[in-house]
């Protein structure tokens, strides 16, 4: 219970961080989007209220000149008319300074009972020579439009009666600037100065230097600006002509706002790619790709340790395990040899026969013994790095026909069939003699324990034109395709109905040790093998040439190959 308790508060801890790392990572990305939502979101603002402010000063610098006409007594106006024919001093200072303005190209007054859509009508128009008004019937037509407007809305006004300015100014869209005089004394109106706009002026003079200081081109600000007479579908100005408008890549329009104020024009903008957000843009998929980067490091790094974790765990678990067995099957045979020694020690046995079999075990067990403690000598040097390849040219026959002949008996008493096949028998390979019977000896180990019903052990020796190879070939349980990568790993056991421990003893060594002493003689092994058809190790060595072989004959039998 403590082991699973463990065990799942491990995978917590595991989940617990992978969760963290994850919220973070999502919390840092969404942040990052979230600040270059708002950056382009206020460099979008500030774009708008630059709009905004070109608006506000174009119409400011226009109605400029008739600033303080509200602190003026207009009464005065329709008694000088009557005397003398000309709008008193303070009135002329006013259209004088109006006169000097380049906004405007000529300045009427129309007083109150005059119609000037009425043909033949007489209106005054100011001679900003003579600082004085001249009357006259020679004027033009949007004087009678403008004048209409001004009159209609004032009049509108004076029926108010909280109504307490001395004007109310009209903008006649973008051609005339009308301002009702308003007498305050009697709620009547005085009359109407119509101030006549200088069109061609705004668009070339005006409007280009705005667009230019506020917006630059297009490359510099990532921003489109037309102002667009919307009545005859005109772009009377831009910020960049290589931009043709389209109402498709507009985000933002506005029409120019103030008492009908250039009312049929408007303010179009276009966002496009400013260098900012680009840059933005740029350092934003830098960040996130760090920061992917960082999260995929910090998760695999966590994985790692809890995988190396798990591992390390279940290694010292199977090293326990494996000294709990060895020293449970080294007290088997010590038991045995102890018990027998006795016996013919006290004098109990004294018949030949039975001190013969007493004998025979004792043999026996020292034998089986020995090879206990010589593959555990063997995983020791493997683990220390001693264990060093003693490498001369062997021929693999002469070296596969001496282990048979020495342990055919030993493979024949377990009931097994020996077939022996070679036609290689000069080939030579530069390998250690005693690490090609240790490997032989542990493949031959390993096909009695795992056979069952049809008991054949095939060995084989071949060579091609780089390689020579030795094959040994079993009709036993076979290893699953999924487990055999692992087969060579220390301590790795097979787990299955068919090999559990408690029907086949061993403690996964004798398959890494043979993988270690074919690599420290420059060899390789695979495995061929199905469940319930057998298993076929083969171990490759390189191949001697002739003149290798040669070269090789009085090689010393302590020089290292590793």
């Amino acid at each position: 219970m403590k082991i699973l308790g463990n065990r799942a508060f491990r995978w917590a801890l595991l989940m617990i961080g992978l969760f963290a790392i994850i919220a973070l990572t999502t919390m840092n990305v969404l942040s990052l989007y979230d600040l270059r939502s708002r950056m382009v979101e206020g460099e979008e603002e500030r774009r708008v209220d630059q709009l905004d402010e070109i608006n506000d000063t174009i119409r400011n610098q226009i109605i400029d000149p008739l600033r303080g006409i509200s602190s003026i007594e207009l009464e005065t106006i329709e008694n000088s008319i009557q005397h003398s024919g000309q709008l008193p001093d303070n009135i002329n200072e006013v259209l004088m300074r109006s006169a000097a303005s380049p906004f405007f190209k000529d300045i009427y007054f129309t007083p109150d009972g005059t119609d000037p859509c009425t043909e033949g009508s007489q209106v005054y128009r100011y001679d900003p020579v003579n600082n004085q008004i001249v009357p006259t019937d020679q004027y033009p037509k949007l004087v009678c439009d403008g004048v209409g407007i001004a009159r209609t809305k004032t009049k509108i006004q004076l029926n108010d009666f909280n109504y307490r300015w001395n004007n109310n100014f009209e903008f006649d869209t973008h051609r005339s600037l009308n301002l009702g005089l308003i007498n305050l004394n009697e709620n009547s109106l005085i009359g109407i100065l119509t101030l006549i706009l200088n069109e061609q002026y705004i668009i070339e003079e005006v409007f280009p230097p705005y667009l230019k200081n506020y917006f630059g081109n297009s490359e510099e600000s990532g921003v489109a600006v037309w102002i667009r007479d919307w009545t005859n579908d005109e772009i009377l100005a831009t910020n960049d002509p290589s931009v043709e408008f389209n109402f498709d890549i507009v985000d933002h329009r506005m029409r120019f706002s103030g008492s009908g104020f250039f009312d049929n024009w408007t303010l179009n903008l276009a966002f496009l790619e400013s260098p900012v957000s680009a840059a933005y843009n740029a350092t934003l998929v830098k960040n996130l790709f760090v920061l992917g980067f960082a999260m995929l490091f910090l998760t695999g790094s966590l994985i790692f340790m809890f995988v190396t974790a798990q591992r390390e765990r279940r290694l010292a678990q199977t090293q326990a395990n494996f000294l709990a067995n060895v020293t449970h099957e080294l007290k088997t045979p010590l038991a045995v040899m102890q018990a027998a020694g006795e016996n013919i020690s006290d004098g109990r046995v004294t018949e030949p026969k039975r001190l013969k079999q007493y004998g025979d075990h004792i043999y026996n067990e020292s034998i089986r013994l020995k090879g206990m403690i010589e593959k555990l000598l063997d995983v020791a040097r493997v683990d220390s790095g001693q264990n060093l390849a003693k490498a001369a040219p062997y021929s693999l026959h002469d070296l596969m026909t001496s282990y048979l002949e020495e342990n055919r008996a030993y493979v024949e008493k377990k009931g097994f069939e020996v077939k022996f096949t070679s036609d290689h028998e000069n080939t030579l390979c530069l390998v250690d003699k005693d690490h090609i019977e240790t490997i032989i000896s542990n493949l031959t180990e390993n096909a009695i324990k795992y056979s069952r019903d049809e008991k054949i052990i095939e060995y084989q020796v071949s060579s091609d034109n780089k390689h020579v190879y030795m094959s040994i070939t079993d009709h036993g349980i076979g290893i699953p395709k999924k487990e055999q990568k692992n087969i060579f790993k220390k301590f790795y056991r097979v787990e299955n109905s068919d090999t559990t421990s408690s029907k086949i003893k061993g403690h996964g060594l004798g398959l890494s040790i043979v993988k270690n002493m074919v690599d420290l003689n420059k060899g390789s092994i695979e495995v061929k093998s199905n469940p319930g058809e057998g298993t076929t190790f083969i171990v490759r060595f390189p191949k001697l040439s002739q003149d290798s072989g040669q070269s090789h004959t009085s090689l010393d039998h302590n020089d290292n190959l590793k």
